[in-house]
């Protein structure tokens, strides 16, 4: 979104329809349809899906916002939010339709979490560094990182958070970095 006065008034009028203001929401969703059309049309050209595809998407990014519009960041820029959604209905849409869609690496770079592998490590070697963790750590970066388990399964065989698994896990992996590299000196 190039023009940041049309994206803050936009953002002011979802705020107030957050806290309830119905007329505010009718024009936030009149003023940012237009947007989300244009932004569904060069998707749809960029993956090579027809036209008629474009009402389809804007009117399911309609809907998710109408059903998420609570759990957008209202100190965050609300363009990246909207893109994002339009971008997934997207994706949803063409994989709904039987394509496949490849989207490049560009568009969901910020969101990938996959640190670079360790490479040339030995089952020994990998199995010394495991060793430097403590055992709940330890669980969770063999069986997520080596093993393939979901953090959803870790967390409930764990009976924790999946957030906290997240938090062991990345940490885990940090700490295992720091552990390479400082052998690797």
């Amino acid at each position: 979104m190039h023009n940041s006065m049309r994206e803050e008034e936009w953002a002011t009028w979802l705020r107030q329809s957050i806290a309830g203001d119905s007329p505010a929401y009718r024009r936030f969703l009149q003023a940012v349809t237009p947007y989300l059309r244009g932004t569904a049309r060069r998707y749809c050209e960029r993956f090579g899906a027809p036209p008629a595809e474009i009402e389809d998407v804007v009117q399911e990014v309609l809907l998710a916002i109408h059903l998420k519009r609570g759990t957008w960041d209202s100190s965050r820029p609300l363009g990246p939010w909207l893109s994002a959604i339009v971008r997934n209905k997207m994706i949803d849409t063409m994989r709904r339709r039987g394509r496949q869609v490849m989207v490049p690496i560009e568009d969901v770079i910020e969101v990938l979490e996959a640190e670079e592998p360790a490479s040339g490590l030995s089952q020994h070697e990998a199995e010394k560094m495991l060793a430097h963790l403590k055992p709940p750590q330890r669980d969770i970066v063999e069986a997520i990182s080596l093993g393939g388990v979901s953090i959803r399964e870790m967390a409930a065989r764990l009976t924790m958070t999946e957030v906290a698994v997240r938090v062991a896990l990345h940490r885990g992996l940090k700490k295992l970095a720091a552990l390479y590299r400082s052998d690797q000196s």
